[in-house]
């Protein structure tokens, strides 16, 4: 590839309009993440010297997601066409002199190896004026036509949808809008961009053209429509997300993961899976997980913003938030909820259980029905308990507590105080009999129905 500078130009100035959303489009998230951020860490794998987000309508929305990734920002007060979009970028790239890849903010499924294709072909030895990426998709419907030269990727005239003739309808190459130019290019033909079409806007394709008239040819390459899917309404968000999920279940299994009923695991942007995992249906991993290897995660889990060690156990119906952490071998059982809590290598909590704010330290044991009970209406504070303890079923552990290494916390307890290694701690009431006392209960209430009747 070219060792020349790189620049993005993103195109993210849209209303967004039939997302019919307060939120701005390019920030709905695929996978747990904006989709614009989707396409911002892409275009990072190139390396490249600038990177120019074009904002209008919603900016202050855009300008606060990419402010943290250092990106330059480029202001287009009126939306009159893509071609009027990318020249508002001409300032933020003053002084660069590189090649210049043109993409957009709703088309974030682009992959880094077809830009660098894009790029490769710019610089091949025809040295096109620039480069069209193009995709032959099912339904052609309103997209722009790439008519080529017969047998090469040559272009003869590109054409918008609305300015079409039928013949010109009948190709089937269309035009995903994004393009890669030589900076010492793109702004010059802008310049001679005009608006004498159907909309009355100026089309960014127009530049194809434009350095046609000066015996430049340009050049098309082809890529799979999935990659170069756009977002315009909440239906195509849903298909956008199903084709990542889709991509991103086939690497997981490639990498030596289980999932017996793939299409019922959702991933995040950012999930780590290792080898020999198991996966069983329905289990949604929210941002930030990781999941080491040979671990095994039954049936209709959530798990978001947590670490599972080797071998370790989750599930079924687990949720595991922010925080939690389970260690080598571990086990959390059915409608177990961890946040902010360690579970340490061995340790056990199978079933029925809270562990907010805790550390619980290696073979322990919590029985069902235990809760920690972290929050008192301001604070929040933190369990302990040992190694080796064991939490009887129904157990109230009012934090801050500690449970000493070994000790046993009888079932039913409320536990307020500090319980030493090896100690065993009862903290509930006397039991009490009645003898005779539930016959004579029933055969009072009996009694009483019967008179009611």
């Amino acid at each position: 590839m070219t060792s020349k500078p790189i620049a993005a130009v993103i195109l993210a100035a849209g209303k967004g309009t039939r997302m019919k959303s307060d939120l701005h489009k390019v920030l709905h998230p695929i996978a747990g993440r904006a989709m614009l951020l989707h396409l911002v860490d892409t275009v990072a794998a190139l390396e490249p010297e600038k990177t120019v987000v074009v904002v209008g309508a919603g900016r202050d929305q855009v300008e606060d997601a990419i402010e943290p990734h250092g990106i330059a920002v480029a202001h287009q007060a009126e939306q009159l066409g893509t071609g009027h979009a990318v020249a508002q970028a001409e300032d933020a790239l003053t002084g660069f002199d590189g090649d210049v890849l043109i993409l957009y903010g709703d088309v974030p499924l682009v992959s880094t190896d077809t830009m660098r294709a894009m790029l490769d072909r710019l610089h091949a030895d025809d040295a096109p004026a620039t480069v069209v990426l193009g995709f032959r998709p099912e339904d052609p419907a309103a997209y722009g036509r790439v008519i080529v030269e017969p047998g090469t990727d040559r272009i003869a005239r590109m054409v918008e949808f609305k300015d079409a003739s039928p013949e010109e309808r009948a190709e089937t190459l269309c035009n995903s809008g994004l393009m890669a130019v030589r900076s010492t290019d793109l702004f010059a033909l802008l310049a001679k961009v005009g608006n004498d079409n159907a909309a009355g806007e100026y089309y960014l394709p127009d530049i194809v053209m434009l350095a046609a008239g000066e015996d430049r040819a340009s050049a098309v390459i082809e890529t799979r429509e999935e990659e170069v899917a756009g977002v315009n309404s909440r239906a195509e968000l849903a298909r956008v997300e199903a084709s990542w999920q889709q991509r991103r279940r086939a690497e997981a299994m490639a990498a030596g993961a289980t999932l017996i009923a793939p299409e019922t695991v959702w991933f995040s942007y950012d999930t780590a899976i290792g080898r020999d995992v198991v996966i069983e249906p329905n289990v949604f991993f929210g941002p930030g997980v990781t999941i080491a290897d040979g671990v095994t995660i039954h049936g209709f889990s959530h798990i978001e913003g947590a670490t599972v060690g080797a071998g370790a156990s989750v599930g079924p119906y687990a949720r595991l938030r922010p925080g939690a952490v389970l260690g080598e071998k571990a086990k959390i059982g059915n409608f177990v909820e961890m946040k902010k809590a360690v579970l340490g290598p061995g340790a056990k909590a199978s079933h029925l259980t809270y562990l907010g704010d805790a550390e619980v330290g290696a073979g322990a044991n919590i029985g069902a029905g235990t809760i920690t009970c972290n929050y008192d209406g301001f604070f929040k504070y933190r369990t302990r308990i040992g190694e080796g303890a064991f939490i009887g079923s129904n157990s109230a552990l009012v934090a801050p507590v500690s449970i000493g290494d070994g000790a046993i916390v009888g079932a039913g307890s409320v536990v307020t105080r500090d319980v030493e290694a090896d100690a065993l701690a009862l903290a509930r009431g006397e039991q009490v009999a009645k003898p005779g006392r539930a016959k004579r209960f029933r055969e009072m209430m009996a009694a009483k129905k019967k008179a009611g009747r």
